[in-house]
């Protein structure tokens, strides 16, 4: 992987986001455009506190409200505020993308 692929504007931010939105449709609608929110830039404030809230959260997944779909969550709130979090998130998606499509709603077949 080239260093330029870690450019602001890069192809490599637009796979990260267009792999992100294919997760975010797979969550149930209600909560879809709470979690759009969340990612933009005026919700920082925001989004810290309940990416730190949603991974603590996970830890309590044996519990009915709680599970560990927070965990995923949470850490790609995290990610949008935290450049390592952030490429260690865009290449694990990548990785999801190319042995399970199916997470994010795609055919096995299918690499876009």
């Amino acid at each position: 992987m080239d260093v330029q692929d870690f450019d602001e504007g890069s192809h490599y931010d637009s796979e990260r986001e267009r792999r992100i939105e294919l997760l975010i449709r797979r969550l149930p609608a209600g909560l879809q455009p709470a979690v759009r929110w969340l990612r933009r830039p005026v919700a920082r404030w925001v989004r810290i506190p309940a990416g730190v809230l949603l991974v603590a959260g996970s830890v309590f997944a044996l519990l009915p409200v709680f599970g560990f779909w927070m965990l995923p969550l949470g850490v790609l709130l995290l990610a949008e505020d935290l450049p390592p979090v952030r490429r260690l998130t865009g290449r694990l998606l990548r990785w999801i993308e190319a042995r399970h499509p199916q997470w994010m709603g795609l055919s096995p077949t299918s690499t876009h």
